[in-house]
């Protein structure tokens, strides 16, 4: 069909050679000889509406011929197929026309199907991507490349072509490598780390150390957004930003013991399987179209982790509460299904209320039409155990379990500091809400709040 198409063209473009001066055009490209900018030319071509270009032509239209014309039909071809990515060649014909018994050599570009088409050299960027207007072949915006990729590529993020085709993936393969798994081009044709073309996706760039998303996180002294104790973002590929991001939250998930007997029982502040799959689902059915950070706050009382998307359309809140699961980015999902990162789909909601079975405090799930967030209650915190990472304040919830009452003077004496930094001590873990104060002047006492 291509070919019959071609030579219908050619037979009518080589009749209108003869019959008139050309002029270029939107479809139309004068050269008077070779030059390396036919490439942009071809690229301009196969991304708008196809054209033709003819070497021999002067600008205004005079017909100056090509001497070595086989020679020039020959380096247009190599040239088209060694450096215009993706191939081309499929959409491209030659051949060399007589016109006032001079050779012209005529470039055939039909419309590609893989747009954009670009310059290897350059990259899917506006300086490798070229467009035709009026009678001039110019960079394309990158408003009009992305539009170029979703409608070549489809409404699947995961799926279009990635504009960085110089990707890396030393975290990826060592994750791969821990997983026991094979990371070679066939297992990246096969997971769709690579398309059809050999090129990367947008998966390819998600698991890449150039991944352009983010991870914040956040520690506050507190139960609300007023002092920061420690802040961090996380970079890199998907895979370690998950790491990253749980090795943080783990500094501030503490230990707490209590004795029932002689028995001590230790018991961690959020559960670490439920840490783990808050973090997975934000990371897996994050929206990534949209450039925001995934946004992880840690307070005493609470985890908050927040992700760009709400959920997918067709599915209600009492949908995925029942482990109803359809996958945003079904692609991203089978990768760590495939590195035992997710064992299957749709459990990880179901794993996270499974580790607050039994607690007076259940996590939040709240939803709405553009994020995700989830919500971790600190069960030690809840249950009266005290949660501070201040080592003097420490010092007095222990006395607090000893004692069941503290003083002023008691803290002066336990941590021998002057009767105002004792009061400012308290005063802040009163409004902190860790303590609750009784009586008034010399006789107040304070008592654990969580009793």
């Amino acid at each position: 069909m291509i070919r019959m198409i071609i030579m219908i063209r050619r037979a009518h473009n080589s009749d209108k050679v003869m019959r008139m001066n050309l002029s270029e055009s939107l479809t139309v490209e004068l050269k008077e000889m070779y030059t390396d900018d036919i490439r942009k030319t071809v690229i301009a071509f196969a991304n708008t509406a196809g054209g033709c270009i003819y070497i021999g032509i002067a600008d205004d239209g005079r017909v100056v011929g090509v001497d070595n014309s086989d020679e020039v039909m020959l380096r247009v071809s190599n040239a088209v197929r060694d450096s215009i990515r993706p191939d081309v060649t499929v959409f491209t014909s030659y051949h060399i026309d007589k016109i006032n018994d001079k050779n012209i050599v005529v470039i055939e570009v039909l419309k590609g199907t893989a747009c954009p088409y670009y310059l290897e050299s350059k990259g899917i960027r506006p300086g490798g991507v070229y467009v035709r207007q009026g009678a001039s072949s110019v960079p394309a915006s990158l408003a009009a490349i992305l539009k170029m990729i979703k409608e070549t590529d489809g409404d699947s993020y995961e799926a279009e072509r990635c504009t960085n085709q110089t990707l890396t993936f030393e975290y990826a393969e060592s994750e791969f490598k821990r997983a026991g798994v094979e990371f070679g081009i066939t297992q990246k044709k096969t997971l769709k780390i690579l398309n059809d073309d050999n090129m990367y996706t947008r998966l390819a760039e998600l698991l890449s150390d150039q991944c352009l998303h983010t991870i914040k996180s956040a520690a506050f002294d507190g139960t609300e957004k007023l002092n920061f104790k420690d802040r961090a973002e996380f970079g890199g590929s998907v895979l370690k930003q998950v790491n990253d991001a749980y090795d943080y939250i783990d500094r501030f998930n503490r230990t707490r013991s209590e004795f029932e007997g002689i028995y001590r029982i230790d018991k961690r502040d959020y559960p670490v399987e439920a840490v783990r799959e808050a973090l997975l689902n934000a990371v897996v059915h994050r929206d990534y179209s949209f450039s925001g950070s995934i946004l992880v706050s840690v307070f005493d009382d609470r985890i908050e982790i927040i992700s760009i998307g709400g959920l997918v359309k067709g599915i209600s809140y009492d949908d995925m509460m029942l482990g109803v699961s359809i996958q945003r980015n079904e692609r991203l999902a089978n990768v760590f299904y495939r590195l035992n990162l997710i064992e299957s789909f749709g459990t990880g909601i179901k794993k996270i209320m499974d580790c607050y079975k039994g607690n007076y405090v259940q996590p939040e799930i709240n939803v709405s039409e553009n994020a995700f967030k989830i919500t971790l209650p600190n069960i030690n915190y809840s249950s009266g155990i005290s949660v501070t990472s201040e080592p003097r304040e420490q010092m007095i919830m222990d006395l607090l379990k000893k004692q069941g009452t503290v003083t002023r003077k008691d803290v002066e004496q336990l941590l021998d500091v002057s009767q105002a930094t004792a009061a400012r001590i308290l005063k802040k873990m009163t409004l902190s809400g860790v303590l609750s104060s009784m009586g008034n002047g010399k006789n107040m006492k304070y008592v654990n709040n969580g009793h």
